[in-house]
C-alpha cells in the first residue's frame, strides 16, 4: 500500500514533467520524494542505477527521465534518442524490478503511436503500422518500454502501468527554438520578433497537420491519479480529446504574445504526422481528464517563459 510517507522515486525530477510531478506531489503531502540530479547519477550507467536502487530503496518509481527534443533534433540524431532513451529506462525498470518496487509509472508519448492511425488514436492502436520516420528512435524506445512494463505486470504481477501524454507545455520546457517542439519553439520565434520591431515570423511546414496539447500540470494530475489509484490495465493516453491546427495556434500564440507582423510557412519543411488526437476515454472513464484551457495554459506559459526562461523584464499579457 503507497501511503505519504513511501519512498517515493522521481527521475528527471528537474525537468518540466518531474518538477511538475514533484510540486503536486508535495503539495498533496508526499513526504518522502527522492531525486537525483544527472551529476549524482547517470541512468545510462547500469552500475551508478544498481548502486542507487539497492541503497535507497524506493517504493514507487516515477520514470519523467528522458532524451527529448523537437523534429530536427530526433530526424538529425536518431541513434542518440534510441540508445539514450533505451539505457535510462532500461535500467529504471530492471532495478525497480530487482529491488521489488511496489509501483511504477512509466511516462512516455503519443508518438508511440503509428504516422496515420484512426482519428482518435486507441492505445489498441499500437504497432498496427508504420511509425512518423522523422521521431522513430524516441518512439521505438518508448515502445520498448511500454513492453516492458505490460511484461512485468503480466510475468510478475506488478503493479507497473505507463502513461502516454500527448504533446505537453508549460514551465521549464525547452524554449530554443531550434530544439524544441512546435508550441515553445513558436513562443520563443513570435516573441523574438516582437522585440525585433515586429518581424515576419517563419513557421515549418503547411500549417495542415492537427496536433493535441496537454499543460504539464494535467499530466502531473494524471500521474497521482495512477500512485493513487490501481489501474486495472497497464497502457493508458493521457490528453485532452481536443486538436487544433498548427496554422490556428500560431494565430493564437501570436496574439498572446503580442506580434503584429506577418507569419509565413516554409512548406519545404517537414509537417510530421498529419494529425494526432488521442482517444483517452480509459483514463477518463477512471475519473481522471484534463482541465486547463490551452489559451489559458499558453498565456500561463509564456508569463514564465518571460520571469524564468530569458530573465526578461515582465511585459503584460495581451488579453
Amino acid at each position: 500500500m503507497i501511503s505519504k510517507d513511501s519512498r517515493i522515486y522521481i527521475a528527471g525530477h528537474r525537468g518540466m514533467v518531474g518538477s511538475a510531478v514533484w510540486d503536486l506531489l508535495l503539495a498533496n503531502g508526499y513526504s518522502n520524494l527522492l531525486g537525483r540530479n544527472s551529476q549524482d547519477i547517470d541512468l545510462k550507467n547500469q552500475l551508478e542505477t544498481e548502486y542507487f536502487f539497492a541503497s535507497e530503496k524506493p517504493i514507487v518509481v516515477i520514470d519523467a527521465a528522458a532524451k527529448v527534443g523537437g523534429i530536427m533534433a530526433n530526424k538529425d540524431h536518431p541513434y542518440q534518442f534510441l540508445m539514450e532513451n533505451m539505457r535510462i529506462q532500461n535500467n529504471l525498470i530492471e532495478y525497480a524490478l530487482e529491488n521489488d518496487c511496489k509501483k511504477f509509472i512509466f511516462l512516455g508519448s503519443s508518438c508511440i503511436y503509428p504516422k496515420l492511425s484512426p482519428q482518435p488514436i486507441k492505445e489498441s492502436y499500437l504497432l498496427s503500422s508504420q511509425l512518423e520516420s522523422t521521431n522513430e528512435g524516441y518512439a521505438l524506445a518508448k515502445i520498448t518500454g511500454v513492453k516492458a512494463c505490460e511484461y512485468i505486470r503480466r510475468q510478475f504481477g506488478k503493479d507497473y502501468n505507463s502513461l502516454m501524454p500527448t504533446n505537453l507545455y508549460g514551465p521549464k520546457d525547452n524554449f530554443d527554438s531550434e530544439t524544441s517542439h512546435v508550441l515553445p519553439a513558436m513562443l520563443t520565434k513570435f516573441h523574438q520578433a516582437k522585440m525585433n520591431d515586429h518581424e515576419n515570423v517563419t513557421l515549418w511546414g503547411t500549417g495542415f497537420p492537427k496536433r493535441e496539447f496537454l499543460h504539464v500540470d494535467d499530466l502531473a494530475k494524471a500521474v497521482l491519479f495512477a500512485l493513487e489509484n490501481k489501474l486495472p490495465e497497464n497502457l493508458y493516453n493521457i490528453g485532452t480529446g481536443e486538436e487544433i491546427s498548427i496554422s490556428d495556434l500560431a494565430l493564437m500564440i501570436q496574439e498572446i504574445v503580442g506580434h503584429k507582423g506577418q507569419i509565413l510557412w516554409d512548406s519545404q519543411k517537414p509537417d510530421g504526422t498529419p494529425r494526432k488526437l488521442l482517444d483517452v476515454s480509459k483514463m477518463t472513464a477512471l475519473g481522471w481528464s484534463a482541465k486547463i484551457k490551452l489559451k489559458d495554459g499558453i498565456k500561463s506559459t509564456y508569463q514564465w517563459y518571460l520571469e524564468n526562461s530569458y530573465n526578461l523584464k515582465q511585459v503584460k499579457i495581451n488579453t
